[in-house]
């Protein structure tokens, strides 16, 4: 299934498992384990964190209760703002489910009015632009994305089975995974043939097009998935410096690396501080910077009930600081890429707006044309998009470009 003819199968696969579980909501063990993890769950201690922990612990079950426990818990924070939350978090699960069901179905049934009100926290209507067809995409659960090595989309969907493949050639190596497979237990997935990246994140590397032979830092590298992409587009030809702030990241990035054989990075620690990790100058420096996430509040509800307008304002202090420490080490003539998977105007046009102003030696990059297909497209001529999860089907993201002049 990799025709754009079956674009829609993964919605029928979704509406079908909705039904099962809503069937299957009947096993008084599960729904303990769900209230379990809510419990666990808190600003510290986020809830997909919180579910990765309890069900590590419960190593008896099934692949497919597993599956259910996840989507209540998840359904639980997606249609919170419906329930009374002096309510036990029993019948709060009950009512998600049921929510949850009816939308999937019948998502017309839900006004706008009522998303307005109750899918995200009232501060947002003042933060960013709030639109009735993003509050309508934050209320289905997030689509899985896989980027293959260069080339090979077609055939790893293929070999996968149950996916699909975006029209439009910018994407040719993203493949939507539609399946209920462990695909960490794939051998195509051990042999390095494909990443689990959503989408924007993907869209990120493509608007840096890096090329083979070229020097780029990674900035804020995390575990690695944008490094693996620039390196993928590279040819694994050049250089790739990957910084993180953690060490546990790194150590992850290196088990990434060696899976996937991408062998032209080094990474290195670096708190953002002032001392830049190197003197070399790089030909493009991406600055990934760490940011509030409300693009992805459709993957991680419990979010949208922890994050605060405080820490918008403090992230944006913190994402200028790395943006303009980093643009230091970039070449004359070489380019800067700032992304967040945010999509509040405080962490993304503000930054940028502010940085352009401040560093007269940057000038404005018009960043790559992608094609996505049916006659959409993203990143026309810009130096700054905004992609929302409603027109890509991934996360929400920002990106934005900068080229330092040539006699600087």
């Amino acid at each position: 299934m990799t025709s754009a003819s079956s674009s829609h199968q993964c919605d029928k696969i979704l509406v079908w498992w909705n039904g099962l579980a809503q069937t299957k909501w009947v096993n008084a063990r599960l729904q303990e384990i769900a209230i379990e993890v809510i419990g666990k769950a808190t600003r510290d201690c986020p809830a997909d964190f919180a579910l990765r922990t309890v069900l590590k612990s419960r190593r008896l079950l099934s692949r497919s209760d597993a599956r259910e426990i996840s989507r209540a818990v998840f359904s639980y924070y997606r249609w919170r703002g419906w329930r009374d939350l002096d309510s036990p978090v029993s019948d709060g699960l009950a009512r998600a489910l049921e929510l949850d069901q009816v939308f999937q179905e019948k998502p017309n049934a839900f006004s706008l009015e009522e998303l307005r009100s109750w899918a995200v926290p009232s501060w947002t209507q003042n933060g960013m632009d709030v639109s009735d067809a993003w509050l309508r995409t934050l209320q289905h659960p997030a689509r899985l994305w896989l980027r293959t090595k260069k080339g090979q989309g077609r055939k790893l969907a293929e070999k996968l089975g149950d996916c699909w493949i975006p029209p439009g050639a910018a994407f040719a190596d993203a493949v939507e995974y539609c399946g209920l497979e462990d695909l960490f237990r794939t051998p195509e997935f051990h042999a390095g043939e494909f990443e689990l990246q959503d989408i924007a994140s993907q869209a990120v590397g493509l608007l840096c097009d890096p090329k083979p032979g070229e020097t780029w830092w990674d900035v804020c590298a995390g575990e690695g998935g944008k490094t693996l992409h620039l390196s993928d587009l590279m040819g694994n030809k050049g250089l790739i410096w990957a910084s993180d702030r953690a060490e546990w990241r790194l150590k992850k990035l290196k088990l990434r690396t060696g899976r996937a054989q991408c062998f032209n990075y080094r990474s290195v620690l670096w708190n953002g501080g002032a001392k830049l990790p190197t003197k070399t100058k790089f030909d493009g420096v991406l600055v990934d910077a760490p940011c509030s996430g409300l693009g992805t509040w459709q993957r991680n509800p419990h979010a949208r009930w922890t994050t605060t307008p405080e820490d918008v304002a403090e992230l944006s202090d913190v994402q200028f600081q790395l943006l303009s420490r980093a643009a230091l080490a970039v070449k004359p003539e070489g380019k800067l890429i700032y992304s967040v998977c945010t999509l509040t105007r405080a962490e993304t046009e503000a930054v940028a707006r502010v940085f352009t102003s401040a560093m007269p030696d940057f000038e404005a990059l018009t960043l790559p044309f992608l094609d996505i297909g049916e006659g959409r497209t993203k990143a026309t001529s810009a130096a700054a998009q905004m992609i929302w999860p409603q027109d890509l089907g991934g996360n929400g993201m920002f990106v934005a470009g900068w080229r330092r002049k040539g006699g600087a």
